[in-house]
């Protein structure tokens, strides 16, 4: 039952309402957080009240009030999503690429000359489009990933690609890894950076000293280590606005 804080604020189980405006809203603990944190998804406008283990709920309830009018002007700010249609942008391992439909051929997806060309109806263009994304994502990011961990002499069970607007990546204790798809969109060092912070994951289940040497040393050096996550502060929310 949504639970009345003030007039103009209201927070339920799975929704925030704010001035007559109403936003998806969840509570996620992090262990590693040391003070609350609010995240607005750029792609839906998904309310995220990040606590640490020992804050209490009410605390956290309270929080979202005091910063009704920086969620209110973080959601004004939200740039239109990118939709999948002929002629639009699209950018594939950092390099833009034009969308183009193709209803007279059939071929399904394929690249051509700095163009994504799409077979088939108007309608099924965005899912034809995500599905051919995802099965290239889980090809090339399995298989860059099995080799950084052969080198590591650790193994990789199994890769699966997902579409998670709070993590680009996970690696679960039975060497089971996951990845964002929309990683495809990003540049390959952005990439790699990101399949390495994983495989790193796989010798040391923490954010160590010793995890990030090793994220380093796979990725070739902290220059671009450093360069990988400066890419993702700054253009990481964008590669959620297409599709």
């Amino acid at each position: 039952m949504a639970k009345q804080i003030s007039a103009s604020v209201e927070i339920g189980p799975d929704s925030l309402s704010l001035g007559g405006r109403s936003f998806p809203f969840q509570v996620r603990r992090d262990s590693r957080a040391r003070r609350m944190l609010l995240r607005v998804m750029p792609r839906d406008g998904a309310v995220v009240l990040v606590l640490p283990v020992r804050a209490s709920l009410r605390s956290g309830q309270r929080f979202v009030v005091e910063q009704a009018d920086w969620i209110l002007a973080r959601q004004d700010e939200r740039p239109a999503v990118q939709v999948w249609e002929d002629g639009a942008s699209l950018p594939l391992q950092g390099i833009a690429h034009t969308i183009r439909h193709r209803p007279d051929l059939r071929g399904g997806v394929w690249l051509e000359n700095g163009e994504i060309h799409i077979s088939g109806q108007a309608e099924h263009l965005p899912r034809r489009l995500r599905d051919w994304l995802k099965r290239r994502a889980r090809d090339e990011f399995g298989a860059a990933a099995r080799d950084m961990a052969a080198g590591l002499g650790v193994v990789v069970r199994r890769v699966t690609v997902r579409d998670t607007q709070s993590r680009w990546g996970s690696c679960s204790s039975h060497g089971n890894l996951s990845f964002s798809w929309r990683l495809l969109m990003a540049p390959p060092l952005v990439t790699r950076y990101l399949i390495a912070h994983e495989v790193a994951h796989l010798r040391h289940m923490d954010h160590s000293g010793a995890f990030w040497r090793l994220c380093a040393q796979l990725l070739g050096g902290e220059t671009d280590l450093r360069a990988a996550q400066l890419w993702l502060r700054r253009h990481g929310a964008a590669l959620h606005l297409h599709g």
